[in-house]
Order: structure tokens, then C-alpha cells, then sequence
């Protein structure tokens, strides 16, 4: 991180009139679950439902681009009540703790196996977040793993209960393209999705870090020199 810094212009895309504390986050904590809702664009049809797991930097962006660009039911599920909140704001319809019955709230929503979620979105990837995306996602459905929590996730073809339902298919999205990078910059430009943001001097960003380490930052930090 420094005042200024060198970047080649063909890296470069325009901005236009965004500011540029609201661009900054977009590169990632945009582009990133908007990649990976573009590869579930096939099953996000009218009606459809959709988990988000982890309401954080990416989570609280996934769930904004899913109400401004599709028709789907949003279901949101985060350990925090502030994140659920934020949740809430961003166009959840439906929110709950991931530590009070999750797979039970979901499957009151979308019925029984083989019957389920549509999509799944899990931007934290432990362990326990694994298993509520298999348990929730429906037969056919995409379970897209995003986050980097180190969890594993057990697939057994068969048709016992364990593992993911028949015919489901498993995505690990990586980041996005420059394209859908422009796409992102036009809908936060035309105001329909706006990342949660708390700024930071340049001379303060240890404190950004303290901050995120401890939990206690919610959305996406930005520097300013």
C-alpha cells in the first residue's frame, strides 16, 4: 500500500463519476461473486432460491447483485447479527444465524429433499458451512464454493443421504473476468448495488487490519492516502 503506484493503462478500466472509495472494493469484493453467480445463471430462474453463506465482504455484494439482476428468494445465513442485518439491507428475504438450526429454517422454506435450494453460495468454505450448503441444495442444483476457510467438503454418489443430492454440480469459482469487471463498475455507477465500506487513513491501516482480524468489520475496508 503506498500514495501512489504504477499501473499499466491496458490494466485499467473507466470509472467515470463513481467514487472512487465506492470503485475500490469492486475488483473483488464485486467481481468475485459476480462471477460466480454468472456460472448459476442457468438455474437463478424466476422463483428460484438462493442460499448466501457469510455475509461479509463478498457475501453482502452476492446478495445485492442477486436482487438487482435476477428474481430469485435470497436466503442469508451468517454467525452475526449485524451481518444479517447488513443482509437484510442489501435485499435478503429471508435471514438466520448459522449456529441456531440453519439446514431446518432453509428446509421449512424450501421443502424436503429432493426438493431444495436452487443455488448455493458459500463464501466462507469451513467445515460447517460445507455441510449446511450440501444439506440445503436441491437435486440439480449449483453449489458454488467461494471462500477460503479450509473446510472439506465429502461428495459419495449413491442414494444414501450423504454427501450432495444426485445430479448436483459442485463450482469453484475464481475471481472474474475484465468484462464482467465492466459490468460491475455500470451497476454500481447506475446505484443498484453500493458496497458496505469504513475508510482508514493510509497512516491508520494497522488499525483496518486489527479490526478485520477481530471480526468486528463488516463489508470491506478502504484505504485512502
Amino acid at each position: 500500500m503506498a500514495e501512489y503506484v504504477s499501473v499499466p493503462a491496458k490494466q485499467l478500466l473507466p470509472i467515470g463519476d463513481l467514487d472512487v472509495v465506492q470503485a475500490a472494493p469492486l475488483t473483488d469484493a464485486a467481481l468475485t461473486p459476480y462471477h460466480a453467480i454468472s456460472l448459476a445463471r442457468d438455474v437463478l430462474h424466476p422463483g428460484a432460491t438462493c442460499v448466501v453463506i457469510g455475509v461479509g465482504g463478498l457475501g453482502h455484494m452476492a446478495i445485492q447483485i442477486l436482487a438487482t439482476t435476477t428474481s430469485v428468494r435470497v436466503i442469508a445465513v451468517d454467525a452475526s447479527d449485524e451481518a444479517l442485518r447488513l443482509a437484510t439491507g442489501a435485499g435478503a428475504h429471508h435471514v438466520v444465524k448459522s449456529d441456531v438450526g440453519a439446514a431446518a429454517f432453509i428446509r421449512k422454506l424450501v421443502g424436503p429433499p429432493p426438493g431444495g435450494a436452487e443455488a448455493v453460495f458459500d463464501f466462507v468454505g469451513a467445515d460447517q458451512t460445507l455441510t449446511l450448503a450440501a444439506s440445503v441444495v436441491s437435486t440439480g442444483g449449483r453449489l458454488s464454493l467461494i471462500g477460503l476457510a479450509g473446510g472439506t467438503l465429502s461428495i459419495r454418489p449413491g442414494v444414501s443421504n450423504i454427501g450432495i443430492p444426485m445430479e448436483t454440480s459442485v463450482v469453484v469459482p475464481f475471481w472474474g473476468t475484465r468484462a464482467e469487471l465492466a459490468e460491475v463498475i455500470a451497476l454500481t455507477r447506475q446505484g443498484r448495488i453500493k458496497a458496505h465500506v469504513e475508510t482508514f487513513p493510509l497512516d491508520n491501516v494497522a488499525a483496518a487490519y486489527d479490526k478485520l482480524r477481530a471480526g468486528k468489520l463488516h463489508g470491506r475496508a478502504v484505504i485512502t492516502p
